[in-house]
């Protein structure tokens, strides 16, 4: 009998497509804009229109979104890390244009933490020569490759040591260039009113007005609602684990007349685990598919970092336990916790995500989340 049910929020609850706008904007931003690189600053503007973002992101992920499906099926699950993946991997490739002249600078960017003061003085040289950026290379760079989740960011290392002849860590880990392109991300996601509020660090690029209040529910709102009910009289525990920001959460939820079905004790965001990276010595991810957010989002948030990472895993009970998502790093998450797993095909792959799901022997596959009430039986 399932007494637990930790949710996803994206691609179970809610839409996943402005963060992928968001995402592509970011690498956009980053390439283009006077505050990064600067190599096109007169495509960058903050005030797309739905048409230009829908460019944009056809050209940094593909029109069908292949680099993002690309590194969904290696259990990428973060926005973050897939802008982080894609912004470093082209950056690469720029500074492969120009290694015969530039070799001992770019030797020099690379061993060192790549801050935004970093990017301008690359972009500067970049500027003095004639390069391309080539976004179709992602997916042959990466096809080939066997890496998953973390090991995706030593790739881009192995991809230096091929494309530049430079040995490098750099890329390895949660850097300097990792948060960059998490704080651009924010920016356009949750608008200048919200940014300090969600990074604790001012705009670097104010004009932009966010997506936070346009949130795209995957089923009914009032539907969705009426399942946490059920399952609460049912006497189902409920629990959210997700890739997202807790004011990306918590916000939404309150708009939505949803938060008032959880605990707050058991909403377990991405701010939970950055908080609790930044307190490991070795600063490894937590995120999934690594089962701490589930873990504590299972034992509450005011349980010590400690004892969720000293968990043991599998959990007892496992089969009372059930993990709702839509990718394969949740997938994995619930395998290494354990308990039971539930995928739903309203993720970015939609139904096409079947087959891995199949193939990965998710316990049970519901074309949306509102199927999980099928589980359920009344006390």
């Amino acid at each position: 009998m399932i007494k637990t049910i930790l949710f996803d929020v994206d691609g179970v609850l809610l839409s996943e497509e402005h963060y992928f706008d968001a995402s592509a904007l970011t690498v956009w931003e980053l390439l283009h804009s006077n505050n990064y690189l600067a190599l096109a600053p007169e495509k960058f503007k903050t005030d797309y229109s739905e048409a230009e973002i829908k460019k944009i992101r056809d050209t940094v992920f593909g029109t069908n979104d292949e680099v993002l499906k690309l590194m969904k099926s290696r259990g990428l699950n973060a926005n973050w890390d897939m802008i982080y993946l894609s912004f470093g991997h082209q950056l690469i490739h720029l500074l492969s244009q120009i290694k015969e002249n530039e070799y001992n600078k770019i030797n020099s960017w690379l061993q060192e933490p790549i801050t935004r003061e970093v990017l301008l003085e690359i972009g500067r040289v970049l500027q003095t020569y004639s390069v391309n950026l080539d976004f179709n290379l992602f997916v042959s760079d990466f096809e080939h490759s066997t890496e998953t989740k973390q090991e995706l960011f030593n790739y881009l290392n192995q991809l230096a040591s091929v494309q530049l002849g430079i040995t490098t860590e750099i890329f390895s880990g949660i850097g300097a260039l990792w948060s960059v392109c998490e704080h651009v991300c924010q920016e356009w996601y949750v608008g200048d009113e919200n940014v300090e509020k969600s990074t604790g660090r001012p705009s670097v690029q104010l004009g932009k007005k966010g997506f936070l209040a346009n949130e795209t529910t995957l089923a009914g709102q009032a539907e969705i609602e009426a399942l946490f009910s059920f399952l609460k009289e049912s006497g189902v525990k409920i629990g959210i684990g997700t890739g997202r920001p807790e004011l990306e959460t918590i916000q939404p939820f309150h708009h939505l007349n949803w938060l008032k079905h959880f605990d707050i004790n058991h909403i377990v965001t991405a701010d939970d685990v950055l908080k609790a990276e930044k307190g490991l010595s070795d600063r490894r991810s937590l995120s999934k598919p690594d089962p701490f957010t589930y873990i504590m989002g299972l034992k509450g948030r005011e349980t010590s970092v400690g004892d969720c990472l000293s968990t043991s895993l599998p959990i007892a009970n496992g089969e009372e336990v059930l993990v709702v998502g839509d990718s394969l790093a949740d997938l994995l998450a619930a395998r290494k916790l354990g308990c039971q797993f539930a995928a739903v095909l309203t993720g970015l792959s939609g139904k096409d995500a079947r087959s891995d799901f199949e193939k990965y022997e998710a316990d049970y596959i519901f074309d949306n989340v509102l199927d999980i009430k099928n589980l359920i039986v009344r006390k």
